[in-house]
């Protein structure tokens, strides 16, 4: 089983190296590592490029004319470049250990049925960023503990995201290529990925620690200040539904999540903000916005 594994290369000269190595260190080796470079604008093309000799399963794709066009167009760019069945993500300034393709593989195996393979992450690098991010991670790990895989969980990306980067993420080809990707912001493309993904295929989780995410000031998600868009999922779960007639338990489940978000996750005290974020919930859900009386200003 050919296993593709898309790197979006932008301006991380400084980790590059260390993540194509941790790829030729795999135990599994039936592998190919499509690196698009994002428009980088430092040496991460040069050293990249080095490793193109080395090894004839690394490949490098750039955007047309050297332009920068974001993580989207870049997966796609490299998903369409894939030849593999299965796809792995991982991101340009973090690491795997030695077996994590061997792990996926085993788990693909065994459970045929599977669509999305996700596994548990050690954090790294910044010592402040590290200690703010852990209780996240352990509480996350927690959450996905008391579940038995594999399993449907469309229902459990409402509130926040479950999987916490692209770097622990292996799924079929085919299922990401009739995903939409039009996500309606960029940075939360993963997000928006997983709860369309999630309606029609199961998950699998790996408890063990695969991945070694860095945590470092330029990150991505330091950079972009990856906060959780209030109406990203809710976005999501329409777009879904859009395609999937839903259950009236589905418009039951999306309408007191909504609610949920609205009057638990925003501060008790911004009452102002809770009457915006209600009127766009009315919006997004196509209530009028003076007749609904679970939605009243």
């Amino acid at each position: 089983m050919k296993i593709s594994i898309i790197t979006a290369s932008y301006n991380y000269a400084d980790y590059i190296e260390e993540t194509i190595k941790s790829v030729l260190k795999q135990t599994y080796q039936d592998w190919e590592l499509i690196i698009v470079d994002d428009g980088s604008t430092d040496n991460s093309v040069e050293i990249i490029k080095q490793y193109l000799q080395k090894d004839k399963r690394i490949k490098l794709f750039v955007h047309e004319n050297n332009a920068n066009k974001g993580l989207k167009e870049t997966l796609l760019l490299g998903l369409a470049k894939a030849q593999g069945n299965w796809i792995a993500f991982l991101e340009s300034d973090d690491i795997w250990r030695e077996d994590y393709l061997e792990k996926k593989t085993e788990i693909i195996q065994k459970f045929p049925s599977v669509g999305l393979v996700f596994n548990d992450v050690e954090l790294f690098g910044d010592e402040k960023k590290v200690y703010i991010h852990t209780p996240i991670f352990r509480d996350n790990h927690k959450f996905l503990m008391k579940k038995t895989y594999p399993c449907n969980m469309f229902r459990d990306f409402n509130l926040s995201n479950k999987i916490l980067t692209f770097s622990t993420l292996m799924v079929k080809k085919d299922i990401l290529q009739n995903t939409n990707f039009n996500t309606p912001v960029d940075k939360l493309l993963d997000w928006w990925l997983y709860i369309h993904i999630a309606h029609d295929n199961n998950f699998y989780y790996i408890p063990e620690k695969l991945t070694l995410w860095r945590m470092h000031r330029d990150s991505y998600i330091s950079k972009n200040k990856k906060k959780t868009n209030f109406f990203l999922s809710i976005q999501a779960y329409l777009d879904v539904f859009k395609n999937h007639k839903p259950t009236f338990n589905d418009k039951c489940f999306l309408l007191f999540s909504s609610i949920h978000k609205v009057f638990n996750v925003v501060p008790k005290d911004l009452r102002l903000y809770k009457i915006l974020a209600a009127r766009k919930l009315k919006k997004l859900l196509g209530l009028p916005l003076k007749d609904s009386p679970l939605f009243m200003d």
